[in-house]
Parts: C-alpha cells; structure tokens; sequence
C-alpha cells in the first residue's frame, strides 16, 4: 500500500468516523440520561436518509402519516394520564389543549404542509428543513410511548423494549419506503487536491458539520440551563429530582437530541452510500461500539472511539473487504474485557 492510497483510506475512515462520532455521543446521552440502551438510533438514520430522498424525487414521504399516527397515539396517552389521577385532573381544561396543539395541531399541519411542497422542486435547505421537521419530533414521541411508563425499571427490561421498538419501527421502515435503496443528491460536486491526495467537497461537508454538532453540543451542555439539568440527570437521577429537575423533562429532551442526531446523520451519509430501510441498524451498531470505547459515559472518549471504528472499516475495507464487519465488531471485545476488568459491579437493587 502506498501513501497515496492509505491516505484515501484514511479520508474515507474520518468521513465514516465523523458520522459515527455523532451517533456515539447521542447513544451515550441516551444512555446517561435515562439508563436506555437507544437501538432504534438507526432507524432515526434511515427515515432520515430516506424521507428526503423522497422529498428529492418529489414524492410524498409516508413518514408525515407515521408521525399523525404518533401524535394521536401520544395524545391519547397523555390525555389518559391527565384524567387517570385526581390532582392532575384538575388541570385538565389547561393540559388537554396544550396536548391537542403539541401532537394533534403540529402534525397534522406538517402532514398538509408537506404534502403542498412534495411536488415541487425545493432547495436542498428547505429538503432538509422538511426531513428534520419529519422526523425529530418522534423522539420524544417515542420516549412518551415506549419508555417513560418504564422509567424506572431495570436496564434490561430497557434494553428489551429498545430491541422491540427497533424491530416495529424497522418494520415500519420497509412498509414506508420499499426494499429498494435510495441515494440522495451530494451537499457539493466539488473537490480539492491536497499534495496527492484528492480531498471531496462532500467529505468536507461531512466532517465540518460533524464538528459544528460536536461543537455545539459542549457549548449547549456547559452554557445552557437545560443542558446543565441534562448533565445533572446523567451525574444522579435522584439528586436532580430532589433539587426540582424533571427527569422526565430530560428523558424526552435526550431523545429529541438524539434524534436530531440521528437525522443528520441519515443526510450526512446518504450522499456517500445507498441507504436501505435495514441500514441504519449497522450503521447505528457502529457507532454503538465507539459509544462502548467511552464506556457509554465519557463524549470524549467515544467520539475517539468511533473515528478509530470508521479507519478501521476503511482499512479492512482494503486489506480484507469480506471480513470487514467482524474485524469492526471484535473491537469490542478487548474493551468489554478491559470495562469489565476496572469497573466496581453493582446490584440491580443498589443502583
């Protein structure tokens, strides 16, 4: 192998790697946050991916009738729980058309909205402002659906319910968009020699927006109130509930991150590769391993970890293409070994 070609090795391996380093840093804000081990991230990257491929062939993304679905499923659950106990009752000629607005009123005129603009041709910023508006607002509609009635329960019954939502929703997935794959439009054509090496515009695009995320994260985490509640929740879900933090609060605004997260992800990668309904559970597991690396606690750590998976598969991808998914994976193994050889085990009960 020359240099020339280890360095085009190394440019894919960044690239791949930046994606991965935002979906590890949102699996380890899930995780911190509300114990739940997100699996269903990956889907958040193929709606995404999908959805403005639709948009982007001028066809109407069935995603619009999920998100109506989920509104009116949330709705009916929030309504239920109001009416169910006697204190919140009260409130309910206050908290009724609240919910009403959020997951009846928002959807549906996103649903209309999006079915005016699907015919023509947008801009890819306002593609991509549709596919978001789509799309995000199921995080913490499925949080209010799957998780928060089992908020308090053991991370493994977690981990079950995430290995059933991943399963419905990539059900959901194929039923929506087909079994054939789709490529979006690259953010940019152009390209730029560096030495020898020949450097793509789309490249650039990936890896800057992934700093800007990354960037934008640390600053919203140290400067914000909300972000600070986040990091508190994530230190000691107890103790931020005893200085008036709402756990809840923070469980849905974790997995509206994530979503945000998970979705640019999705257009980030589309332009690279054919994205399936199925693809974003891969991609997801990837980055799921650089969150492993950070042992699921430390940003940082992970957001290293999964640059280190995307050379990985880069360099595998060469030397040995067939066996590039198990070399990937069984770089898990040494740091399980490792996590489980320094950490203090704790019971359940203790937790």
């Amino acid at each position: 192998m020359d240099l020339s070609i280890a360095a085009i090795l190394a440019q894919d391996g960044i690239t791949t790697g930046a994606i991965y380093a935002l979906l590890a840093l949102a699996r380890v804000l899930v995780f911190s946050v509300t114990r739940v081990i997100f699996i269903p991230q990956g889907e958040f990257v193929s709606y995404g991916a999908l959805t403005l491929a639709a948009l982007q062939t001028q066809k109407f993304p069935l995603t619009s009738w999920l998100l109506v679905a989920m509104g009116v499923c949330t709705f009916i659950v929030e309504t239920a729980s109001v009416l169910r106990h006697s204190e919140r009752r009260k409130l309910a000629g206050r908290l009724v058309p609240v919910f009403a607005g959020k997951y009846l009123v928002f959807p549906i005129a996103v649903f209309f909205v999006v079915q005016a603009l699907a015919p023509m041709t947008l801009p890819m910023l306002v593609q991509i402002a549709i596919t978001l508006l789509l799309v995000v607002p199921m995080g913490p509609m499925l949080y209010r659906l799957a998780y928060q009635p089992l908020a308090e329960a053991s991370t493994l019954l977690l981990l079950i319910v995430s290995v059933g939502v991943h399963f419905a929703l990539t059900g959901l997935g194929l039923v929506m968009f087909g079994a054939e794959g789709s490529r979006t439009q690259a953010f940019s054509d152009a390209s730029f020699n560096i030495g020898s090496v020949m450097v793509s515009g789309q490249s650039l695009w990936v890896v800057g927006v992934s700093v800007v995320m990354i960037l934008a994260l640390y600053f919203y985490f140290d400067r914000s109130l909300s972000g600070k509640a986040l990091r508190a929740t994530a230190v000691n879900r107890l103790g931020a509930r005893l200085v008036g933090i709402g756990t809840v609060q923070a469980g849905r605004l974790a997995f509206t991150l994530a979503a945000v997260l998970g979705v640019l992800c999705g257009i980030l990668i589309a332009p690279i590769t054919t994205i399936y309904y199925e693809s974003g559970f891969l991609i997801g597991l990837k980055g799921f391993v650089g969150a492993i690396i950070g042992g699921l606690v430390s940003y940082p750590v992970a957001a290293l970890g999964a640059i280190l998976v995307g050379l990985l598969e880069s360099y595998s991808s060469f030397w040995a293409s067939a066996y590039k998914e198990v070399i990937v994976f069984t770089l898990i193994l040494p740091v399980l070994l490792w996590l489980s050889l320094t950490s203090k085990h704790v019971e359940e009960d203790e937790e």
